[in-house]
């Protein structure tokens, strides 16, 4: 039974920060399960781990696609895989660390997948159409096709409905046919333990608020404008994520900034509770609750305590060893 450890839980609720901190309590490097992350030049929206943090653990699906390239889980699944490989077979501990639920769920459970590549002919077609009828209409005809997944993708989320439509375009089957019958989140794989850290509503909400501020401060608008002038595609999946689409309604709609950034704030909030939804309906999932002062090591600490008590099979950490990051 290989042992490995997911570490979820809502934007910014401070899962980068334990997640090193675990890292080097149990000898576990870590693979970043986080759908922006994956991009190049998309940093700062991202939330990357800082250079601090890259120095005292080792991180894997960092920086490894094109913002030009629609990177799917699929893909996902793939270099996870691998770099899970490498790391067992370097002795450390995979530890899963993210909070995009469609790459964490397959590391950790069994389930099946749609075997379908991306066909840049049906999303063009029912891009189109989206144009042409709106965004409601696609979704009213998935909830007709395929009325379970219509019920978990958001009305306005038009990435996820081309997504469902295009894989019944392609099989004849929805994506609800193929999730296991244990449902969406599947069965636990032998060996895999997931976390999740929690945190109060005003607690969160302001560290929402203070990670768009520090975000702006940092720069995000000039890396949205970078990305932008380098030629990537303002409708691309990259650039469709939360923060980048808001930054370019300001920079090519010329919306007011003060409303976009509070938009960007309210949308966040409103993920971070979608992101707890999705892992809260998970029943393999053991929480945590993380006080509002309390320091990632305090709370690392407490998680491996917890996995020992659970009976995971995890180590304590061993002598360090090299932190190169891929």
């Amino acid at each position: 039974m290989d042992p490995l450890v997911a570490l979820v839980g809502p934007t910014a609720s401070g899962k980068t920060a334990v997640g090193v901190a675990l890292a080097g309590l149990l000898g576990a490097e870590i693979v970043s399960a986080d759908a922006v992350a994956v991009y190049r030049g998309l940093d700062i929206g991202a939330a990357k781990p800082d250079a601090a943090e890259r120095a005292a653990a080792r991180f894997h699906l960092i920086d490894v696609a094109d913002p030009a390239h629609d990177f799917n889980v699929h893909d996902f699944v793939a270099a996870a895989e691998e770099a899970v490989a490498g790391i067992r077979g370097r002795g450390r501990l995979p530890l899963i660390v993210g909070g995009t639920g469609l790459y964490v769920r397959p590391m950790t459970a069994t389930l099946s997948l749609p075997p379908v590549a991306p066909d840049p002919e049906i999303r063009a077609r029912l891009a189109d159409e989206a144009e042409r009828i709106g965004v409601a209409a696609l979704h009213a005809r998935l909830a007709e096709i395929d009325p379970v997944s219509a019920e978990r993708i958001h009305p306005g989320d038009l990435r996820r409905i081309v997504r469902a439509l295009e894989v019944h375009a392609a099989t004849g089957r929805t994506l609800t046919d193929f999730h296991t019958p244990e449902g969406v989140h599947g069965i636990p794989r032998p060996g895999a333990t997931t976390v999740g850290i929690e945190r109060g509503r005003e607690d969160l909400a302001a560290r929402i608020e203070a990670r768009v501020d520090a975000m702006m401060a940092a720069g995000f608008v000039d890396e949205v404008r970078g990305l932008l002038e380098a030629g990537v595609d303002p409708g691309s999946k990259a650039m469709s994520s939360l923060g980048y689409r808001h930054l370019i309604q300001y920079l090519v709609d010329g919306r007011p900034l003060d409303e976009v950034v509070d938009e960007l704030k309210r949308d966040t909030r409103r993920y971070a509770k979608r992101q707890r939804s999705w892992f809260r309906n998970d029943p393999s999932v053991r929480w945590v609750e993380v006080r509002e002062d309390e320091p990632p090591t305090e709370t690392a600490g407490r998680i491996a305590d917890l996995l020992r008590a659970m009976g995971a099979p995890v180590h304590a950490a061993n002598d360090p060893q090299d932190r190169g990051n891929e």
